[in-house]
């Protein structure tokens, strides 16, 4: 029998997108698998419409609304005597391929060296256009960024590989590797959370692989108001203060500081036309 893997999709006020996400679980062609649903005290009816068209999915309903780390460390510790041996966590703005699981379970369970796998995710707008196939970490930039965003697929994102972190979207680990690196950072005002545990991982020596068998499409931003969210971008530069903070050595955020001088003119502009774009 296929080893329990428990989906962890954490939810707020979007009982719409949460219900489409989990349309496409539900056709998930994986012989053990269930779905927590954890609710960051939504007011939008998302638990009752969740209980009515899908009453056997696990719901953890909170309080208030405690943020992405503290809610998904939250759903983790609610599956903690359920025998789960692999966890994804994967937002409720995405729609998953039915056989999105086994290409990030399997390569856990044939290599201990890897305690992390993540999905190649598409623009869930454009089928066929990439938003993640890896991501890149520079501590002497200052730079996070997705490989291959906006680009059409191809074979060059096709190659399963390390990758520096792994977006938390989507990814999957052994229950065991979550818990004993201690979840994620509940200080991060929502970015970065997901590239501090990644840095963690790999700080003790272990990789994260990039599976583009496995895939997702992401309605990418939509609980903050989309891709060019202002909104996000703040809670993103505050995210990545902190992180380089924490990760970087102190010649590295000297040339961390040079580097966003001379780029913030640019990534300002860049954002400009963006809006423009669109």
């Amino acid at each position: 029998m296929n080893p329990l893997v428990y989906i962890i999709v954490l939810n707020w006020n979007g009982k719409d997108l949460t219900l489409d996400c989990l349309e496409s679980l539900t056709k998930v062609q994986y012989a053990n698998y269930k779905i927590l649903i954890v609710d960051n005290g939504s007011t939008d009816d998302s638990v009752s419409a969740i209980r009515v068209k899908y009453p056997n999915v696990d719901i953890l309903q909170l309080e208030s609304n405690i943020g992405y780390a503290a809610g998904s460390n939250a759903g983790f510790e609610f599956i903690k005597n359920r025998n789960a041996e692999y966890i994804i966590f994967l937002n409720n703005d995405t729609i998953v391929d039915e056989k999105f699981i086994e290409p990030l379970v399997k390569p856990l369970m044939e290599n201990s060296n890897i305690e992390q796998t993540v999905p190649k995710i598409f623009y869930t707008n454009v089928k066929n256009r990439i938003w993640y196939a890896g991501g890149k970490v520079n501590l002497w930039l200052g730079q996070i960024y997705h490989n291959g965003i906006r680009k059409n697929d191809s074979r060059k994102y096709s190659c399963s590989q390390y990758t520096d972190y792994a977006t938390g979207c989507c990814f999957c680990m052994r229950y065991k590797d979550f818990e004993e690196i201690g979840g994620f950072d509940e200080s991060y005002p929502m970015y970065g959370e997901d590239v501090d545990l990644s840095l963690r991982i790999r700080s003790y020596g272990k990789n994260i692989l990039y599976a583009p068998n496995s895939n997702v499409w992401h309605k990418v931003s939509a609980s903050v108001g989309g891709e060019l969210s202002v909104v996000k971008h703040v809670r993103k530069i505050l995210g990545m203060i902190k992180l380089f903070s924490i990760h970087a050595n102190f010649l590295q955020k000297i040339t961390i500081g040079l580097s966003w001088i001379i780029s913030i003119p640019y990534q300002l502009l860049k954002f400009i036309y963006l809006i423009i774009k669109k």
